[in-house]
Order: C-alpha cells, then structure tokens, then sequence
C-alpha cells in the first residue's frame, strides 16, 4: 500500500491504493508512519516526498472502512492514525515534501498542509471535504488552511466543499509550485536541493517555525477529536454517508 525509493539523498513515499483513489485505511496509514520512522533515523535521507499512485494524490480516509466494522469512536481513530501522523510530519528534522500529483481531499489535504512543500500538478485540486458528510474538519486541517489562505477562505471552502485548483493555491500561497509537463522534473529537482542542504540547521529552522506559527497544533489536533466524536454520533453524518454511497445529493436535516 506504500512503495518506497531513495532517489538522490531523498525517499519518495508512493500512496498506492489507486483503485480506491489512494484512500487511507489504517493499514496504509501505518504503513506511513512507520515509513516516516524510518526516513527519520536513516542518514541516507536527508529528504521525503509523499506523493499518491496513479493520477490522485489521495481521497483522504476510506469511509467504507471507517463503516464495515459497525461503530467507532472516531476521536479514538483520530488518536490512533492522522493526529499521530501530523505532528511526526511536523516534528521531522528532515523536509518533507506534498508532491500532489492530482485531487486531494479530507485527511490527506491535512496531511499535505502538514508538509514543509507543496509541489502541486497543474491539473491538481484540492477539496476540504469534510462537510460533504457532515464532519467538521480534521488532520489539523483547522489549523493549517486558515493561515495558508485567511479565515474567511477557509470557512467558504469549507462551508461549500468547492475545489480549489492548482494554480489558485499557489497564488495564495498554499502551494509553493506548480507544474505541467515538468511536474516530476520539479519534484526530483528540488528534493535534491533540499538533500544537499545543511540538515541541522534545516531541522533547527524547522522547529522555530513550528514553535512561532504552530505552537498549540497538538491542542488544535485533540479538540478536532472532540469536536469529530459528535459530529460523527449526528443524524447528518449517517445521512452524508449514506448519500455518498447512493452516489446521491444528501438531505440534511
């Protein structure tokens, strides 16, 4: 579910599961966070790239999972899976680097957000996601959009679920490159610059940007459980969901 190469002094972490858009279930999840373990300790990396197989970068969570096994705690999954997966991205000395490669939405947009880079295909969006099932936003999505694009911008893509393309998530700032035809050029190019680059210091400048931009994301990350366990209990979830598998516009309440 997670192909990994070391290409010039940086890993490329691959989201496999194309047949199911890349979606996290918690094996892929795992499977990450053991990745990112890896590449931390190994003085071969001195960069990560996560990208997704095939022409999405990822769905986010796999809801069919999240409803096979009956009822779930979905503060508990949080504990368990992309909180956990947040801050090690965060807590990385290393860089890591979103290479989005095509749509990404829910966890896996937070999960983008959550990286050093983004280098976005110019036919990539992204979608927040959440409120299409009636959830609030999660994976420290709360936290990181607003101060990429501004509360207001947040809020409306938030409230509308609209796509936000490429190149307009550059333009405000969110994305840090885009390219076309030179896509996967880009990606190696400046995963190489960045393996070349002094790693302690990279890692010290890491950690004050953390400490002045981001220094209550753990607390934002565990109210985003609270908040999830009873957007997740809601008539309007049940209804989202089922909706999303009747491939039908839902009717809330």
């Amino acid at each position: 579910m997670l192909l990994s190469s070391v290409q010039a002094g940086s890993v490329i972490l691959t989201l496999n599961r194309p047949a199911r858009a890349n979606a996290f279930n918690f094996e892929m999840t795992n499977e990450l966070q053991r990745a990112l373990a890896e590449a931390e300790t190994n003085p071969q990396v001195r960069c990560v790239v996560i990208t997704g197989a095939g022409k999405v970068f990822s769905a986010g969570q796999d809801i069919g999972e999240m409803k096979k096994g009956g009822s779930i705690s979905y503060r508990e999954h949080l504990n368990k899976t992309y909180n956990p997966l947040i801050l090690q991205i965060r807590n990385m000395g290393k860089p890591v680097i979103a290479a989005v490669n095509g749509p990404c939405a829910g966890a896996a947009f937070g999960i983008a957000l959550a990286c050093d880079l983004r280098i976005a295909k110019a036919t990539a969006y992204f979608v927040v996601g959440f409120s299409g099932i009636a959830l609030a936003p999660d994976s420290g999505v709360s936290l990181f959009l607003p101060k990429y694009i501004g509360l207001g911008r947040a809020q409306e893509y938030f409230y509308t679920n609209k796509k936000i393309p490429a190149q307009l998530a550059y333009q405000w700032g969110m994305v840090n490159q885009v390219g076309g035809f030179n896509y996967q050029r880009q990606v190696r190019q400046t995963a190489a610059e960045l393996a070349r680059g002094p790693r302690e210091a990279f890692a010290a400048g890491k950690k004050a940007f953390n400490r002045a931009i981001l220094p209550n994301l753990e607390e934002v990350l565990n109210y985003e459980g609270v908040l999830q366990e009873k957007a997740g209990e809601s008539e309007d979830h049940q209804e989202g969901v089922t909706a999303f598998f009747e491939k039908r516009a839902p009717k809330f309440g």
